[in-house]
């Protein structure tokens, strides 16, 4: 969750304070920066990841129990570009915030619900994967249509019983250093301790054992470890795996910094948030604000069947009807194999492979293996 660094006191400066006006935040050069950086992160934001919305709903092949967390994912990154970031960038410009308490309180709520509802969304994905690869045999019982909505369902539950507690300590509040309403740790450190850890640590401790998991079965199959693994691992479907937990990566990368800031100062508030560089503290927070527009263009760079997509719905622009088509089906389409819930069944070769003779001594995690060149 977003982590904010006061002072002691922290209190709420909805209001215009002149002490703040030395805070290096405050400079125009500074707040130029801050303003390009978040200029592009909401363009970027909106534009890519309304075009994962887009791809999933206009090609078959992407729409599997996998990818309906992508979506959730992508709508978590989008909502932040609607409504809190723009907020921000008006106190840029006016260098204070003016648009009163409700909004201020608003704009705080959002950005919690998207930066809970993001880690809870990738650990979602994360078991998904981790149950379709490691326990392949139970994969389409366990994430049958019905299973699917519920566990969707339950994630944005958790996400807002998560974010609720926030009106009730107060803690939401503006900081003038970030033009932002966000998360104050300071109203209470045992509630900050138990918000980095529930909202950030767990979660990356339960997707990493979950990639763990999986790269351990990786392994096995390229030096085969196990016997009954037929299949030989190209670089590439290592190299492609990498895919599975590169929106994982980068998230912790991005919010890392900020949550590990946030939980010194919550462990001793009165000597480690004085000696905490504004600047550090500065850059941390627009890099958490940064990685909402990151997702779509992994995805773009590293996804063939969402790459193609892009190109087919931005060709499409000047004739908008054919944005809501469904992408014509191809010979692929008819091949009875289970979809990858990573959408990384897609390439033309290696779908004709599995649907030889030999296909069906293989395993299921040998076919998503092999699924792996072309996503």
């Amino acid at each position: 969750m977003d982590l904010e660094v006061k002072g002691v006191n922290g209190s709420n400066c909805l209001s215009r304070n002149e002490s703040d006006g030395g805070l290096s935040a405050s400079s125009s050069g500074v707040s130029t920066a801050l303003a390009s950086v978040l200029i592009f992160t909401i363009v970027v934001d909106i534009l890519g990841n309304v075009l994962v919305i887009l791809s999933v709903y206009r090609n078959k092949k992407l729409r599997n129990a996998g990818n309906i967390f992508v979506v959730s994912l992508s709508v978590a990154d989008l909502v932040v570009a609607l409504y809190p970031y723009p907020l921000v960038l008006t106190a840029i410009f006016h260098n204070d915030w003016t648009m009163g308490d409700l909004h201020c309180q608003a704009s705080g709520f959002i950005m919690g619900l998207s930066v809970i509802g993001s880690i809870f969304n990738i650990t979602a994905i994360a078991i998904n994967r981790y149950c379709y690869i490691c326990h392949s045999l139970h994969y389409d019982r366990l994430y049958s249509l019905r299973n699917t909505c519920c566990y969707l369902g339950l994630t944005w539950l958790l996400t807002a019983l998560a974010t609720v507690p926030n009106f009730f300590v107060g803690s939401l509040q503006y900081d003038p250093r970030i033009y932002s309403c966000t998360f104050a740790q300071t109203v209470s450190s045992y509630y900050t301790i138990s918000v980095v850890i529930i909202h950030f640590l767990i979660p990356l401790l339960v997707v990493s054992y979950c990639y763990m998991r999986i790269w351990v079965l990786v392994i096995q199959v390229k030096h085969r470890v196990k016997p009954e693994q037929r299949t030989k691992l190209k670089p590439s479907d290592v190299r492609n795996f990498l895919t599975m937990f590169m929106v994982f990566v980068l998230f912790a990368v991005c919010w890392a910094p900020l949550n590990l800031i946030g939980l010194a100062v919550a462990i001793n508030p009165v000597k480690v948030a004085p000696n905490i560089p504004e600047w550090l503290f500065v850059t941390s927070y627009f890099m958490a604000y940064f990685n909402s527009c990151l997702n779509a263009i992994i995805y773009g760079l590293l996804n063939q069947n969402f790459r193609k997509e892009y190109k087919t719905i931005l060709l499409a622009l000047c004739v908008p009807r054919l944005l809501l088509m469904e992408t014509s089906r191809c010979a692929t389409e008819g091949l009875k194999s289970k979809p990858s819930p990573a959408a990384t069944n897609n390439n033309v070769a290696e779908i004709n492979e599995r649907s030889s003779p030999h296909a069906s001594a293989r395993s299921a995690t040998d076919e998503w293996l092999k699924g792996l060149e072309g996503g």
